[in-house]
């Protein structure tokens, strides 16, 4: 039976269309965006996870800047302290060469006067972003960001490593900080006194205010032996920069290492297959073409029925 009012044909036609228009539509936005998952309702849980996860990958970004930050600080840290180990170093010639009784003990005072200011500016100038590691009280501490960790809960926390000050003669900065920020010259390695043999008794120096005129031969030796406390102290206080420094390099390394395998996980989750959907917007363009053709003839079939009354 043939009727005007209801055409099957068509109807069935026009339904394998809309469900080829509607693969087409999705193939087509996997193709222009490069994603087979791009909203939720794609898939809710793929979804969910490859958010978060993005959402990580920039953290893990703003921990690696951080790192940078905190290595540039170690960094000036530790070239000021190298640099002031080459100045100590210095100091520790002019004592030997004023062992010899017939140098003039004023004129190596005036280079050791002039290596002394240069030490109180090395420590000084070494501010990188207003902190100075170099100069600070004993009991104080800074810390550059390591990490960012998301636990099996779903909480997340930002890591930091420590260093801690040491004021002391054989602590960690070249001098001390006094109560208001400012450069405590009596106290950290360079600053902390000893005492010294000279021909009035003895007196208290550091190596930042050693004096050897009018000093004993015996004070001299004394003297010799402060200085090379202060560098040993120094070396240590270099070697810990230098750790800090390499666990930084590291962590930087690992923070990139990290972020790439969590973009290249997420891509696993969302990405399209562009291979496929070529393949499969080639086959459906072809459908496409083919369903509109049967739609065309289930729709001329009814005008068959004109030739029954002429």
């Amino acid at each position: 039976m043939t009727s005007i009012n209801t055409n099957n044909a068509a109807m069935a036609a026009l339904s394998t269309l809309r469900g080829i228009n509607n693969n087409l539509e999705t193939t087509q936005n996997a193709v222009s965006s490069g994603l087979r998952i791009s909203k939720a309702s794609d898939n809710a849980a793929y979804w969910s996870i490859a958010t978060t996860m993005k959402s990580d990958v920039g953290a893990i970004g703003a921990v690696s800047d951080a790192l940078g930050l905190g290595a540039a600080k170690v960094d000036t840290a530790y070239t000021a302290m190298d640099s002031a180990i080459d100045i100590v170093g210095q100091i520790k010639d002019k004592l030997v060469t004023a062992k010899e009784g017939s140098v003039d003990k004023t004129k190596v005072q005036e280079e050791l006067t002039q290596l002394q200011e240069q030490l109180s500016s090395v420590a000084q100038s070494a501010s990188f972003n207003g902190e100075n590691w170099v100069v600070a009280a004993s009991g104080g501490s800074a810390s550059v960001v390591s990490s960012f960790v998301r636990n099996s809960s779903g909480g997340v926390s930002v890591t930091t490593t420590a260093y801690a000050f040491d004021a002391s003669s054989k602590g960690n900065v070249l001098f001390g900080a006094n109560a208001s920020g400012g450069v405590d010259l009596t106290t950290g390695i360079l600053g902390s006194g000893e005492t010294i043999a000279t021909t009035g008794g003895s007196t208290t120096y550091s190596v930042y205010s050693l004096n050897i005129e009018g000093m004993t031969g015996a004070g001299i030796d004394s003297s010799m032996n402060m200085v090379e406390s202060a560098l040993q102290a120094m070396t240590s206080a270099a070697a810990q920069l230098g750790s800090l420094t390499s666990r930084i390099d590291l962590q930087t390394t690992f923070a990139s290492s990290l972020s790439d395998a969590i973009t290249s996980g997420v891509g696993k989750l969302v990405d399209a297959n562009m291979e496929e959907e070529s393949s499969k917007l080639s086959a459906l363009q072809t459908q496409q073409q083919l369903a509109v053709q049967s739609l065309s003839i289930a729709n001329s079939s009814s005008q068959s029925i004109l030739s029954l009354f002429r």
